[in-house]
């Protein structure tokens, strides 16, 4: 039997709460802003540490999120006291992709041999978006390997239109035909 992430376990819970009281982008904000306060090491080492107060913890992180929804905040004082705050960013992450699906969206990720332009991304969405009959979103990064073209994963399909991977194929077939 798979074995589900906490991440994603409190991520389905902060979605239905989001979604019952219809505040999605609410809670992904909130969301956003307590995964980010995770990237000071120096809050991090007063909030895991035993010596802190819980109340000074709490006065600490409210100071550092600012205002959030008061049960975004919660969740994240629940993280604090259980000494799980650093899993902020998983839950994040499996928010998003929660909300993606309820919305109908995948997200693709695209690797690039240069960087691209919005004409460029908004190109390749509609591109996939047809394939997969769907709305996507493009994610990309570069790499200079793959000498042109792209290749994009979406879930489980990969689609390489790399020039390296054309390149490949030639050379397959021509090694072929020689024999």
């Amino acid at each position: 039997m798979p074995r589900i992430s906490p991440g994603k376990r409190y991520a389905q819970a902060a979605f239905e709460l989001a979604l019952e009281r219809n505040a999605l982008e609410n809670w992904q904000e909130g969301l956003k802003k307590i995964a980010d306060s995770t990237a000071s090491q120096d809050l991090m080492a007063l909030l895991e540490s035993p010596r802190v107060p819980f109340d000074a913890k709490k006065e600490l992180l409210e100071k550092q999120v600012g205002k959030i929804n008061p049960l975004v905040f919660n969740l994240a004082l629940l993280l604090v006291q259980k000494g799980s705050l650093r899993l902020s960013a998983d839950i994040l992450q499996q928010f998003i992709a929660l909300l993606d699906a309820h919305r109908g969206v995948e997200r693709a990720n695209v690797i690039a041999a240069v960087p691209l332009s919005d004409e460029d991304r908004k190109t390749i969405s509609n591109r996939l978006g047809k394939m997969i009959e769907g709305k996507v979103v493009v994610q990309d990064r570069v790499d200079s390997s793959i000498i042109g073209g792209f290749i994009a994963r979406i879930g489980d399909m990969l689609v390489d239109g790399s020039v390296r991977q054309r390149l490949e194929s030639l050379k397959k077939s021509l090694v072929e035909t020689r024999r």
